[in-house]
C-alpha cells in the first residue's frame, strides 16, 4: 500500500497543475474574446473629428487635410508596398497609412484637399524608416513614422480617401492579425492533464503488483 502513495500524490499534483493550467487559459480564452469584440465595435463605430492628443487606439476618426511628401514606403508582399504619409489638418501634422501601392510605383499625392476616415493605430517599436525609400516591415512603428515625417505620433490608417489615390488601395484596421490562441493552449493542457493521469495509473498499477 505504501508503494501507491507516492504516485498517486504524485499523479493527483500533476493533474491538478495541468487543468488548472487548462482553466486559466479559457479564462483568457474569455477576456481575449471580450477584448477583440470591444476592437470591432470601435473599428465599426461612426467616425468622430480627430481627438486632441494622441487619441484612443482603433478610434473611428474622419478629417479633411492636406497630404504633403515625403512618403514613407514600406514592404508589404513582392508585389505592393505600404505607403504612409504626413497628413496636415486643422492645423495639425499627423500621419496616414495610405494602403497599398504597387511595389516600385509610389502614389503622386494630390494637391487639393482629400477627406479621410479610418482608425487610429498604434504599431510598436522604435526603429525609424528612411523617407522615400522602401523599407522593411519592422520599419513601420509610431515613434519612428512620427520622427521620419516630423509628424504627431498620431496614425490613421485609412478606410476610405475621398478622392481615391490612383494606383493606391486602403488597408483597414481589422482584428485578423490579433492573435486568440488560448483554447488550443487550453486543449493541450487538459490533454497533458490526461496522459498525465494515464501514467499515474499505470505506475499505481505497477507499484500494486510489486506488493502482491
Amino acid at each position: 500500500m505504501r508503494r501507491l502513495i507516492f504516485p498517486l500524490a504524485l499523479g493527483l499534483a500533476g493533474c491538478a497543475v495541468l487543468v488548472a493550467l487548462g482553466l486559466w487559459q479559457l479564462r483568457r480564452l474569455d477576456w481575449k474574446e471580450a477584448e477583440l469584440a470591444r476592437i470591432e465595435a470601435a473599428i465599426a463605430a461612426v467616425p468622430v473629428a480627430l481627438p486632441e492628443g494622441e487619441g484612443d487606439e482603433y478610434l473611428a476618426v474622419e478629417a479633411t487635410g492636406r497630404l504633403v511628401p515625403p512618403l514613407v514606403r514600406i514592404v508589404h508582399s513582392g508585389s505592393e508596398e505600404l505607403i504612409v504619409a504626413a497628413f496636415e489638418t486643422d492645423g495639425r501634422r499627423v500621419m496616414v497609412d495610405l494602403g497599398l501601392s504597387p511595389y516600385g510605383a509610389p502614389p503622386d499625392l494630390p494637391e487639393g484637399e482629400v477627406r479621410i476616415d479610418g482608425n487610429l493605430e498604434r504599431p510598436a517599436g522604435t526603429e525609424v524608416p528612411e523617407v522615400d525609400a522602401v523599407n522593411a516591415r519592422t520599419g513601420r512603428t509610431l515613434t519612428g513614422l512620427a520622427q521620419a515625417l516630423d509628424a504627431e505620433p498620431v496614425l490613421l490608417v485609412a478606410r476610405n480617401i475621398d478622392p481615391a489615390l490612383p494606383g493606391t488601395a486602403p488597408l483597414p484596421v481589422t482584428t485578423e492579425g490579433i492573435p486568440n490562441n488560448h483554447l488550443g493552449y487550453a486543449i493541450q493542457w487538459f490533454g497533458l492533464a490526461l496522459v498525465w493521469a494515464g501514467m499515474s495509473v499505470y505506475l499505481a498499477l505497477r507499484s500494486a503488483r510489486k506488493d502482491s
